[in-house]
């Protein structure tokens, strides 16, 4: 077999700093694309939740050609709460290119991807990305990214990086800075040939015992299940027999692979072999899994199973129990719930479930509110109904003492919120340790803050910017216990009765505070209706109707004004309930409600927990 040149690359960056335009840019100048087929809408974000958010989730594989040199791009989430994700894709990669914001800069998740891939030994390309912004900052930007690999322990190799100029959403790419509003390069020529000129190519021997690691999981109606991953050496066809092990002391298990196809652009193209550094997708295997090595029955040589970090954040997903329970799901029950989360198990490497001693009730742990609460998403779409408890965070005890998930946390802000943003920090046990301002109104504030400080807090930190400011977070490491921290200010407003509510009852209820339901939506007992303007819970009566008499009343009756609801959504009920609460989940509604519906069972409980 004729040796294929290849190059295997991960598009690495922070949230929304232009990744997956720029893998749809490569993948139509590489000719991948007829002119015809030039699409506006973002080719890689394929998943519903995707294209609604505008971020990437699930790192997906695509390959281009330039210059008769195959190119496999591996575009990865930017958020740290997708880390098992990123871990996977950066096993099947021999270099990465690092996308940076010219005007914001380095961030916290890019800190996270950066980290992961210079632990591996794979040297950066970095791309300065939407430099035609007003306001870019191109050589901040490279100096900061210096600071960054300096401070994550790169080698001096990997701090040697080449620089490329960009402007993805245009298509074009540069070695060199030009002018303001002008474009760099004709086109995005320096990008494909910086990646194959620094990204080493496998040096794998053709003719040794196959070694194939299992990175990603597919699955076909047709053909079961599928395995995406990088060989490493040897040669692998299809009707091969192979061995799959689960690491070098893991069991081994043969089989038959049946097909073996390859990327061609956003196709998987069936082949006839395949050799080292090929991204390949095999099937027939029934045992195969994330981490485990395909390799010569005759002579294995395994591969030791991919590590991810530990997940930091627990949550209780239990069976619908509401009055309301079972009129909109069409999964409900405690079987299908649990066969539901073994499922995701099988691809979700960074989530782990439990069973706990009450029935119905599973305890799953993520890497973050956001990796839980879009495996909720995507249940809700697919007809589940369920409840859901407050998030937790997951301790540790190291050397007899109580460890508690810090976060690092950027907040990127306006200088007149500074003073309130710093003082919600502060009550959460957040430490200031670098403050910088930008120049032109806008300050960044970096903290240190115990992960439970940070639940609940989106919500509060958007209405103290008034919706201006940018924050994220990442996990930094486990340090002793802070102490206790305060949790929401104000109580909830609960339905007393079953029934629907009605424009009336709304009208009575409007100045106790903030309703999260409108008028012909049904409540029960139990039910949160709103947020109370004081500090403790209120039962009210949500479905009274107004007396009808006889009488005519003379004069004009009062128009009933009512202040619009809160939009429910599912982030924001997770992030406000407390311990005593739970979020209903169905695939047509959110709702709040009280662990125990009925008030003597709440009081009865409020003193068995003193």
């Amino acid at each position: 077999m004729a040796h294929k040149q290849i190059r295997n690359i991960a598009i690495i960056a922070h949230v929304d700093h232009g990744k997956t335009t720029m893998v749809d840019q490569l993948l139509r100048q590489s000719g991948t694309f007829a002119e015809h087929e030039k699409v506006v809408d973002t080719v890689m974000d394929n998943n519903a939740i995707e294209k609604e958010r505008g971020i990437t989730i699930l790192a997906k594989n695509c390959a281009v050609t330039w210059q008769g040199t195959h190119i496999n791009i591996v575009d990865t989430p930017g958020h740290a709460d997708f880390g098992g994700e990123v871990e996977r894709a950066l096993s099947m990669v021999d270099g990465v290119v690092l996308l940076i914001d010219a005007q914001e800069g380095p961030m916290p998740q890019t800190r996270f991807v950066t980290k992961k891939a210079l632990a591996l030994g794979l040297k950066p390309i970095l791309v300065v990305n939407k430099v035609d912004k007003p306001g870019s900052r191109p050589d901040f930007v490279v100096n900061a990214a210096f600071d960054l690999f300096d401070k994550l322990g790169a080698t001096d190799e990997q701090l040697d990086f080449p620089v490329v100029y960009a402007s993805g959403i245009n298509g074009w790419s540069s070695l060199e800075e030009g002018g303001q509003g002008e474009q760099w390069g004709p086109d995005m020529s320096a990008l494909f040939d910086t990646i194959l000129k620094h990204v080493p190519h496998q040096l794998g021997d053709p003719n040794a015992p196959l070694q194939l690691q299992i990175s990603a999981l597919d699955y076909s109606t047709f053909v079961g299940r599928i395995g995406v991953g990088r060989i490493s050496q040897g040669t692998l066809r299809p009707m091969m027999d192979v061995v799959v092990m689960e690491g070098p002391d893991g069991k081994a298990v043969k089989g038959r692979v049946n097909q073996v196809l390859t990327f061609q652009g956003l196709e998987r193209v069936q082949t006839s072999d395949a050799g080292p550094g090929e991204i390949v997708l095999i099937n027939g295997l029934p045992e195969i899994g994330i981490g485990v090595t395909i390799t010569d029955p005759a002579n294995p040589a395994p591969l030791p199973m991919l590590k991810v970090d530990e997940p930091t954040l627990t949550m209780n997903f239990c069976v619908n129990t509401s009055p309301l329970a079972g009129r909109e799901g069409k999964y409900v029950t405690s079987r299908q719930i649990w066969d539901r989360l073994q499922k995701e198990l099988q691809h979700n490497v960074a989530l782990r479930v439990n069973e706990t001693d009450e029935e119905g009730i599973f305890e799953v742990m993520g890497r973050g509110e956001l990796h839980l609460t879009i495996l909720l998403e995507n249940m809700r779409r697919e007809g589940y109904e369920m409840a859901v408890s407050k998030p937790r965070v997951v301790f540790k005890t190291i050397n007899g003492e109580k460890h508690e998930p810090i976060e690092l946390v950027t907040a990127d802000i306006e200088e007149q919120h500074q003073g309130g943003v710093m003082q919600a920090l502060g009550e959460r046990k957040g430490e200031l340790f670098n403050m910088d301002p930008d120049g032109r109104g806008r300050v960044r504030l970096e903290y240190r803050i115990p992960a439970r400080g940070l639940i609940g807090f989106t919500n509060e930190f958007l209405n103290l910017t008034r919706g201006t400011g940018l924050i994220s977070n990442i996990f930094d490491c486990y340090e002793p216990h802070k102490g206790d921290i305060g949790g929401r200010k104000n109580g909830v407003l609960i339905s007393m009765d079953d029934g629907e509510i009605f424009t009336y009852a709304l009208g009575k209820l409007d100045d106790r505070g903030r309703m999260f339901v409108r008028a012909n939506d049904p409540v029960y007992e139990g039910m949160i209706v709103g947020i109370h303007n004081r500090d403790n819970d209120l039962v009210v009566n949500a479905t009274r109707t107004k007396q009808l008499t006889n009488f005519r009343v003379s004069g004009k009756e009062d128009a009933i004004k009512i202040t619009p609801p809160i939009e429910l959504t599912l982030e924001y009920g997770v992030e406000f309930i407390e311990d005593d609460e739970l979020v209903e989940i169905t695939p047509k509604s959110i709702r709040l409600r009280k662990r125990y519906l009925k008030e003597h069972e709440r009081k009865r409980a409020g003193r068995d927990g003193q």
